[in-house]
């Protein structure tokens, strides 16, 4: 079979396009986007296009790009600004992008409407729970405190603790086991659920390391994950099948 002129193969899009957000530094002179490329890998091998989308994306822009995206990939980076959700700054705050937060906002309430799949990925899935109203544990040292090295001093690619996955889940049908080794390089974490949001995976401290939608429609992919799996498909074959699920999903 060829494809058609849009590059679909009856009706599902050959090489699914898939926004990839990216973080943001502001130096003296000089404003950067970037992205690491582990993240651009990953949807590669998956068989989707990754397109990078920076937070210097004006309206008009990131329209036309949305418009075109078949999936959206949230990647890690920074914190979150707790005004967001309500809260004054912890101390430990650190690496806020203010028009980062608003453009992936922006994005997951557009792809959320337009029920494309979402793929959110350590700051990611704590994105896509402020987007739908719910809240983070701003330093997860210290409130709610834990003994678990979320921010390990581990190569990024080594795994340092379990996860727990609900049996029953789409994340555990997706990654193919309810246990696995995951990497943690995260300084905030999910608190109150969003709208919507169901947490089906935690580490043994409790810490909620995976959401999905708790929606009847079971088509629908939208999943978050608090470690790393882009640092860990050259190893892991669960991290493997999570980027081929959300690309397959994409080219619906």
């Amino acid at each position: 079979m060829t494809p058609d002129a849009a590059g679909c193969y009856g009706g599902r899009v050959a090489h699914p396009l898939i926004g990839v957000t990216t973080s943001v530094t502001v130096g003296k002179d000089l404003e950067r986007a970037y992205v690491n490329s582990a993240y651009l890998a990953a949807v590669q091998a998956a068989g989707g296009v990754p397109v990078p989308l920076p937070p210097q994306l004006d309206e008009r822009s990131l329209s036309a790009l949305a418009e075109r995206l078949d999936g959206l990939l949230l990647t890690g980076g920074g914190d979150l600004d707790p005004v967001l959700f309500g809260e004054p700054p912890h101390p430990t705050l650190s690496e806020v992008a203010p028009a980062r937060d608003r453009l992936e906002i922006t994005l997951v309430r557009r792809f959320m409407e337009a029920r494309r799949p979402i793929l959110a990925i350590c700051r990611g899935i704590q994105v896509l729970n402020v987007a739908l109203g719910g809240s983070l544990y701003q330093d997860v040292g210290s409130d709610p405190g834990t003994e678990i090295q979320h921010q390990q001093p581990a190569p990024r690619e080594q795994p340092t603790h379990e996860v727990k996955v609900a049996p029953e889940s789409l994340l555990a049908r997706v990654l193919g086991t309810d246990a696995l080794e995951v990497n943690s390089l995260h300084h905030q974490a999910v608190k109150a659920l969003g709208r919507g949001l169901h947490a089906v995976a935690f580490a043994p401290d409790g810490i909620v390391e995976g959401v999905e939608l708790d929606d009847p429609d079971s088509s629908r992919f939208v999943l978050g994950v608090q470690w790393h799996p882009e640092e860990l498909v050259g190893r892991d074959q669960a991290a493997r099948r999570l980027f081929r699920a959300f690309v397959d999903a994409s080219r619906k």
